[in-house]
């Protein structure tokens, strides 16, 4: 094998080291999750969660910076999901119909995999901790958002991103957000898209 086919087998995928810290990260966000809904999330400890998965304390923060961590971790990629979705959006589709078409891709997890991100949806909206938490890491979204909506318009995507971006990429998330609260309240009995739907009319209506 030449050195260049040798070197990239070895970057074509995952190593297998990266494979068993996922899968060792999948099982601590796991048993957390369970711990939180069943104790309550303010109740339950670092401590606790790292004796109920088998592992010390200074394990369970290799992996995650906090018990806020191991919850909201499950939505890191969506910033990255919402930002090639607005991206790939035709050139000449306007901004609200393409953060919608954004916004909708993040939900995507959410309509595969009712039955695990349903109770993680409760948990969230129900404890302010990982609210909050939420709200910190949504910055990264808008942000993200605001800057593909300016290389939309011909703007350059390094640059910090126009107000009226901004607030129109804050505005995108908020409807997503409300979304996902009003499904998690009636049980995901509430159409997760009809919702959307519902939050963005009412913004272009605004």
């Amino acid at each position: 094998m030449s050195e260049a086919a040798h070197t990239s087998s070895k970057t074509s995928g995952p190593s297998t080291r990266d494979i068993a810290r996922a899968a060792v990260r999948a099982r601590l966000a796991e048993v957390a999750f369970d711990l939180f809904r069943r104790e309550g999330f303010d109740r339950v400890t670092v401590n606790e969660v790292s004796a109920a998965a088998g592992v010390s304390r200074s394990t369970f923060l290799r992996y995650f910076t906090s018990k806020e961590d191991a919850i909201l971790s499950s939505f890191d990629a969506q910033d990255e999901l919402a930002e090639q979705a607005l991206l790939a959006c035709p050139a000449d589709q306007d901004d609200w119909t393409a953060l919608q078409h954004a916004m909708s891709t993040t939900l995507e997890p959410f309509r595969r995999a009712q039955r695990e991100f349903l109770p993680l949806a409760r948990l969230v909206e129900n404890t302010p901790a990982l609210t909050a938490g939420r709200r910190e890491k949504q910055v990264v979204w808008r942000d993200a958002l605001a800057r593909a909506l300016a290389a939309r318009a011909g703007g350059s995507a390094s640059e910090a991103p126009p107000l009226p971006a901004l607030v129109r990429a804050a505005a995108a998330v908020e409807c997503m957000n409300i979304a996902v609260a009003q499904w998690a309240r009636s049980d995901g009995n509430a159409g997760l898209d009809d919702l959307l739907d519902a939050a963005f009319a009412a913004l272009r209506e605004g």
